[in-house]
This record gives C-alpha cells, structure tokens and sequence, in this order.
C-alpha cells in the first residue's frame, strides 16, 4: 500500500482529502503543520507527499527546503489558496515536484497524485555519488566539493544534474526536463530551463562560455556529456 503524507491545517480540507486517498486505496498520514510534516516526512517515509505552503511553525516552502536538504525524494504537490505565477516557481525553485491551486478538482489531483507515483517507480536506479572533472557530487546529501572546497548548489541544480548524468549522451528538450525533473507535463515557461543550465555552467563548467559538460543542441535543447 503507497503513503501519502498530507501536510494541511484546514480541518475540511484534511477531512475531505483523507477521505477520497483512503478510499483509493492509499495509506493516509497527516500533520497540521510544518514543523510536525517535516517530523513525519523525515520518520513515515511515504511515497508522496500533499503539502500546504501556508502552515503554521514553519511555511510549505521552507519544509520542501528542508526535506530535499535531508534527502527526501519522494513527490512533493503543494498546495495553496495563491495563484501568483512567483509562487509557483517558488515552489519548484524549493524542489516541489507539481502544484494545485485550491480550489481543485478531486480527480485532477488524484491523477497527478497517480502520475508522480508511476514516475517515481519507473525511476532509473538512483545515483548517490558522481564525479565530474574536479567537482564531486552527493546526490543523496545534496553536497558538492570542487578542488575539495564546498560548492553552493540548489536543490533543483543537483535535480537537473542527476537527469543529466542517467541519460549521458542523449538529447534532452526543454519540454522533456520541465516534464521528467520539474514534474510539469505542460508547465510554459521554458526559460527557466535555460535559467537554471546558465548558472549550472557558472558552478560546473572550467570555461562556462565553452561548455564541455553541458552542450547546447540547437533546436533541441541539451546534451550530457560528463
């Protein structure tokens, strides 16, 4: 039986939710704040987690900061009232893997819930350590070393890096990286894409005007070749 974490403090919210997955046959786990979802997040291990980005103790994105700093993998769909753009790419710059405006469609949310769940199981096995030129990567601590000094690193860059690394050599759209690493299927902002590869360059790359690692495919999007 898959868990399902739900992170929410509106009691109907939380009644209505825990219902409909207990009903689809998932084990329910729920906390009604931050501080208790991280808590639980962290002990429970479930497969996916529901999380509200207004909580009490301790916000929605600083507990998907949190969880990905502490090498929490699972699915994370926030949830919010909000409907400002920013906050959205708040929330996947924190490594939230979709996110549902509320209100929402019962059956929306649970074939998103479904979707991840699949990606998540189809998974290629994970890559816990990698070494690329002088930089040394731990994917399972999120930490980087280059010439053995720590290097800053988003959450997010070690997310692309790793999708990099299980398809070396392969070109990769926009599109397909917004889809397998952000978890949007339709999400439009391609540009950050973009964003996020010019600043890997930055940290990854000994000459980030000619990059080895990281290749632009024109008209395509990106190839690995670390």
């Amino acid at each position: 039986m898959q868990k399902v974490l739900i992170i929410e403090d509106e009691p109907d919210m939380v009644l209505g939710l825990q219902d409909n997955f207990e009903y689809e046959g998932y084990e329910v786990i729920v906390a009604r704040d931050g501080k208790a979802g991280m808590a639980r997040a962290l002990a429970d291990k479930p497969d996916l987690i529901l999380l509200d980005i207004m909580l009490p103790r301790m916000s929605g994105l600083d507990v998907c900061r949190h969880l990905r700093r502490n090498g929490v993998e699972a699915p994370v769909i926030m949830l919010t009232a909000r409907g400002q753009e920013i906050d959205k790419i708040i929330g996947l710059e924190v490594g939230a893997d979709d996110y549902v405006t509320k209100p929402f469609s019962i059956k929306e949310l649970l074939a998103r819930v479904r979707a991840h769940l699949r990606r998540a199981s189809k998974q290629v096995a994970e890559i816990e350590t990698y070494r690329l030129g002088d930089i040394e990567l731990n994917f399972k601590h999120y930490q980087a070393a280059k010439e053995g000094k720590p290097l800053e690193m988003s959450p997010r860059e070690f997310e692309i890096l790793k999708y990099f690394i299980q398809h070396k050599g392969e070109a990769i759209t926009r599109e397909r990286l917004l889809d397998d690493v952000w978890g949007y299927d339709c999400f439009p902002i391609t540009r950050t894409v973009d964003n996020h590869i010019a600043k890997l360059r930055q940290k990854i790359e000994p000459v980030p005007a000619e990059p080895q690692y990281i290749i632009t495919i024109h008209r395509v999007g990106y190839k690995f070749l670390g």
